[in-house]
């Protein structure tokens, strides 16, 4: 499978929600989609990179934009940190890695003086035509929202 390129449209791919439903890329035509790719439901990173995403969610949706977090838990897993923390948006379940694949957010990573390969903090944002126009890799949580919702914004003018 190839992986996902800046400024080509994304191909067409197909995962599961918390919603309990298969999404489609192409469900979502003519929205902007924010991705953001995060290790591991109930940690301190990915529940404050969440509730910022939870905390400018509004914003988002006037700016036409669908949120999804994605991560290798389960969809159980996924249902219980969604439903803790109040996210308004759905979390995609990824256990065989093929979303994490396609937007190449596999790494080799170090934890303790072990290594490991695990999800590398990442966002994308693809615009209502399908076409990846920003991506952020190796993203440090905060502020980063707020740097996402900006380039959003930047699309609709």
């Amino acid at each position: 499978m190839d992986t996902v390129t800046l400024n080509q449209t994304v191909p067409e791919f197909s995962c599961t929600t918390t919603a309990d439903e298969s999404l489609t890329l192409s469900s979502l035509a003519g929205k902007n989609i924010v991705i953001y790719f995060y290790p591991k439901d109930n940690t301190p990173g990915c529940t404050q990179e969440g509730q910022d995403f939870r905390d400018h969610y509004k914003e988002f949706q006037a700016a036409n934009t669908e949120i999804f977090g994605v991560s290798r838990d389960s969809v159980r897993v996924h249902t219980g940190f969604k439903t803790k923390h109040n996210f308004p948006f759905e979390l995609i379940s990824d256990p065989d890695e093929s979303l994490c694949k396609l937007f190449d957010v596999i790494k080799l990573k170090k934890l303790y003086g072990k290594e490991h390969m695990g999800i590398e903090r990442s966002t994308f944002i693809i615009n209502a035509d399908g076409v990846l126009t920003h991506e952020w890799r190796k993203v440090k949580v905060k502020e980063h929202v707020t740097e996402v919702l900006a380039a959003v914004k930047a699309l609709n003018t």
